[in-house]
């Protein structure tokens, strides 16, 4: 709903016709159309006196223009403002009062509850290489914790080596994965014979699987597995990306 149509909201809401709107704001009655239709702005004195004549704050008229939700108020913060507003000055001092003992009380609890447990997952420090010979995953890893720049989902880590996932995934940064499985475009951890590396997975109808480099200029390190290869293939994860990578060729 524009500001116009919450205009017109409130105006019919209290009972006041166009040209009374008018009147209280000093403007004209087609200002006021104007005003409901979106074709003209309000100035900003006017605007104080609408906010006035209305009993609203700005939150309400312009509560769907604002990107940000905690500058918008609820029907019901509405509701306590206005009776904030009748209270009188002893009242609203009060009023004060009781919010701030809450609000101590609040804070109190906060600090006696026991810390929540933070979630640890592995990161192996054996590397899986973009486009590099590593070894398998063993029992060479260390704990981190799960903080906000982890992705939501992610149960291992691991350090990749190498530039062909680039710019996707940099030489020497940890990736995330998960366990989900794997769907074309995907990017996964896989043993290729023995040695891990990081790659974008596709397999067609004929069951030839691709492990692509994300570095077009590093095509020479993608690998391919005819069915019939006989070559040792085992995915350990999915990488948790912010996008999905464009398939070569597609």
């Amino acid at each position: 709903m524009s500001f116009g149509q919450r205009l017109r909201e409130r105006r019919k809401e209290l009972g006041i016709s166009q040209g009374e709107l008018a009147k209280a704001l000093g403007v004209s009655l087609s200002a006021v159309s104007n005003y409901e239709n979106g074709q003209n702005a309000v100035r900003e004195d006017v605007l104080l006196r609408l906010f006035q004549v209305l009993d609203v704050d700005p939150n309400y008229l312009y509560q769907d223009a604002l990107t940000g939700r905690s500058f918008v108020c609820s029907a019901e913060e509405q509701a306590l403002v206005r009776k904030y507003r009748e209270l009188s000055t002893p009242g609203r001092q009060t009023l004060h009062a009781v919010a701030d003992a809450l609000g101590a009380y609040q804070a109190d609890l906060e600090a006696a509850a026991p810390p929540s447990e933070v979630r640890q997952i592995p990161l192996y420090r054996c590397p899986a290489a973009a486009g590099l010979a590593a070894p398998v995953f063993g029992e060479d890893f260390d704990y981190i914790d799960v903080t906000g720049n982890v992705p939501r989902g992610a149960e291992l880590a691991v350090r990749i080596q190498g530039d062909s996932m680039e710019p996707w995934i940099q030489d020497g940064s940890v990736v995330y994965v998960n366990h989900d499985p794997l769907q074309n475009g995907d990017v996964g951890i896989f043993c290729v014979d023995g040695a891990m590396v990081c790659k974008q997975y596709v397999r067609d109808g004929l069951g030839m699987v691709y492990l692509f480099s994300l570095n077009r200029r590093r095509a020479d390190m993608d690998i391919l597995l005819p069915p019939s290869s006989g070559r040792s293939l085992a995915c350990f994860g999915r990488v948790l990306l912010p996008g999905r990578p464009d398939i070569p060729g597609q």
